[in-house]
Order: structure tokens, then sequence, then C-alpha cells
């Protein structure tokens, strides 16, 4: 059974920067793409970095490009998203997901294991 955990939300005033971090367990996590979306009250989910088996090839949404990272350590089975220079519209919960094959983008069908999430919560 595929788990993803993750960890690092919190609170954080605008101009600051949380590291997320999603551990997997049960499946080869190093033979799949690795995705971050996130849903915030009233919205529907939506896209904001994935990343290949590798670590190789990313994909930002364009309001997160420039200010995200996201990475992955294959040894730790763990997909980090690194966001700096938050603004309150980054204000969500937080989930990471593991994509069907190798690389994965921006649509929900490309994945087929969901994290629980982790709120993030930016103030102005």
């Amino acid at each position: 059974q595929v788990q993803l955990v993750e960890s690092g939300g919190g609170l954080v005033q605008a101009g600051g920067s949380l590291r997320l971090s999603c551990a997997a367990s049960g499946r080869t996590f190093s033979n799949y793409a690795m995705g971050w979306f996130r849903q915030a009250p009233g919205k529907e989910r939506e896209f904001v970095a994935s990343i290949s088996w590798t670590g190789s090839s990313t994909v930002y949404a364009d309001s997160v490009k420039g200010r995200f990272t996201i990475s992955r350590d294959n040894a730790k089975n763990t997909v980090y998203l690194q966001m700096n220079s938050l603004k309150p519209e980054d204000t969500a919960v937080y989930s990471c997901a593991s994509g069907k094959s190798y690389f994965s983008g921006q649509y929900n069908y490309q994945y087929d294991y969901w994290g629980q999430g982790t709120q993030v919560t930016v103030s102005s």
C-alpha cells in the first residue's frame, strides 16, 4: 500500500520561507515522478510543481515559478518543496502526489496516489 506523508507546513509571514517534505513508502519511489498540488478554501485543487523520476526534469505553475523549487532524494524516498518569497495567496493545503510513470505533469489524472496534505498559511 502506497503512503505519502507530508510535513513542514505552518504559519509564516509574507516574504518568508517554508520547506515541505513528503515521505513515500509502499512502492519503488525512484521509478515514479512526483508532484505537489495545493487547494485553497473554496477553490479547486491546482498544480504547483512536478519532478521526474531522476529529478532531471521539473515543471512549475506560472504562479510559483522563480519562488518555489521542487527536489527529491531517492535514497530517502522523499520529495521536497522549497517555498520562498511566500505571498498570502499561497495559503492552501499542500499535498504531494505520486505519478503513474517516469514523467508527470500538471494534470490530476497523471497521478495515482495522494497524501493527506499539510496546511500552509501566509499572513500579510
